[in-house]
């Protein structure tokens, strides 16, 4: 699996690993590496099937796979404790290594994250999956910032949209790939767990995401015993990115 170091290289620095959503690039994280690089290594991944980690993912590919590959990389890196960001399906990744490998974990940041499926993500992922099938990759990605940024944000910053959608599509990971992973996040199912979760937690969440309704973040809170949540006003989905002054901000409190 391709990842990247970043930030401080000395012995005795902290290391944080940041794994991204549904697109699961690590140049998603492009905006938080010199905020946390100032503090700690900072490992970015491109996740299974993805990006620079191509591999063909089978059928019935689950979270805990994916908690797996990155149990595989920390071990080969040499990582003993780190903390934990992830965004959306990134947060799930972080969940199900807190369950499978907690004594890994100093603490976990989860990003409009969720711990068991909801409606009406379920439908934005259904209405996802079939412009994917019936109008195709172009159609797909173009749709992709309507679930991801705010409507004000997407006027703003129309020319940078559209590098990132050809950029997008000139790398479009196989169909099947995009097909198990959706199935993957829809499938993720850890609310009976969240109790035994005693990871120090910071829950991050948009009040304006339109893919994750924000009660699921307090769900999250609520059911883990060691959680802190922090609501944000603006940024969609993809806050890091559309509103990062913010994000790093309450992002580093909670992490220095």
């Amino acid at each position: 699996m391709y990842y990247e170091i970043h930030g401080q290289q000395t012995s005795d620095a902290e290391t944080i690993v940041l794994s991204s959503g549904l697109g699961g690039a690590a140049a998603f994280w492009a905006p938080q590496l010199e905020a946390l690089g100032a503090h700690f290594r900072v490992v970015t991944y491109d996740q299974t099937g993805t990006g620079k980690s191509p591999a063909s993912i089978p059928e019935g590919y689950t979270l805990k796979a994916m908690a797996g590959d990155v149990l595989d990389m920390v071990d080969e890196l040499g990582i003993e404790r780190c903390h934990f960001m992830g965004h959306a399906l990134g947060g799930l990744v972080g969940l199900q290594i807190a369950v499978m490998r907690p004594e890994l974990l100093l603490s976990q940041i989860l990003v409009n994250a969720w711990s068991a499926p909801n409606p009406h993500s379920a439908r934005c992922f259904a209405v996802r999956l079939n412009l994917l099938n019936d109008s195709g990759p172009a159609a797909y990605v173009q749709a992709q910032p309507i679930f991801l940024y705010p409507a004000d944000w997407i006027i703003d910053n129309t020319e940078r949209l559209a590098s990132d959608e050809a950029h997008a599509l000139a790398h479009f990971p196989p169909v099947d790939n995009v097909r198990r992973r959706i199935a993957a996040l829809l499938a993720f199912d850890i609310d009976d767990q969240l109790a035994r979760i005693e990871t120090p937690t910071l829950v991050i969440v948009n009040q304006d995401d339109m893919l994750v309704p924000w009660t699921c973040s307090h769900r999250l809170a609520e059911g883990l015993p060691n959680a802190r949540l922090e609501r944000l006003e603006y940024g969609g989905h993809a806050s890091s990115v559309t509103d990062p002054d913010t994000f790093n901000r309450v992002m580093l409190n909670y992490l220095i």
